[in-house]
């Protein structure tokens, strides 16, 4: 095996592990806690119950066709908006992020895998010599997740609300959801990113990762 080839190995290996610890801390299991105390609050499951097998299959199932439907667009969002991640670099940043998530959810924290990987980008296109860091991009990152939390507060405030009105404001919920992702689907068709292309450099402003 050349080097190259070990490269590429070593490289995949990571990215195995940083997914499995993704998993294994984050993603779908926000969804189904979510879910499952929706359950208990309605009375449909008692408490102290678990999440049953549908919930985790529709949660994992939500969360493969979003990554489906929006993968490439995070890829290259990570891979050239902070920094120009190369394999070395991504390897390092893989190994880091997934060192730190482990270390949580061993301890017990809560952290955000998006953000942890972000952080281990920056700092693997730190340590690269000549190196282009896009601060601006970073800045702009770090905005948008400031404005994250009390934008969900305020959109799941007004869905309580509009819930309280019964199984009306229930569909009204639902339909209003359905139309905003799919006019969020349609934006981002007008300029596509797939395996052609997204390792080309955006003229455009690179858009937030925290869809991640």
């Amino acid at each position: 095996m050349d080097h190259w080839s070990f490269l590429v190995v070593v490289v995949v290996i990571a990215a195995l592990a940083f997914d499995f610890t993704n998993g294994f801390h984050d993603t779908a299991q926000k969804t189904m806690g979510v879910i499952t105390l929706t359950l208990i609050s309605a009375g449909i499951l008692s408490h102290g119950s678990g999440p049953p097998w549908w919930v985790a299959l529709m949660a994992g199932l939500a969360i493969a066709c979003g990554t489906y439907a929006g993968g490439w667009r995070i890829i290259r969002t990570m891979g050239k908006g902070p920094t120009d991640i190369q394999s070395p670099q991504g390897f390092a940043a893989e190994t880091a992020a997934t060192t730190v998530i482990l270390a949580s959810s061993h301890l017990g924290f809560a952290l955000s895998t998006t953000q942890v990987c972000s952080g281990g980008i920056l700092g693997a296109g730190i340590g690269r010599r000549l190196a282009e860091v896009r601060w601006s991009v970073a800045g702009r990152m770090a905005l948008a997740w400031l404005f994250t939390l009390p934008a969900a507060a305020v959109v799941g405030g007004l869905s309580a609300a509009v819930a309280r009105q019964g199984t009306a404001g229930i569909v009204v919920i639902c339909v209003a959801a359905v139309a905003v992702a799919t006019a969020i689907y349609a934006l981002s068709r007008r300029n596509p990113v797939d395996a052609r292309n997204v390792n080309d450099q955006p003229a455009a402003p690179v858009p937030s990762a925290t869809a991640a």
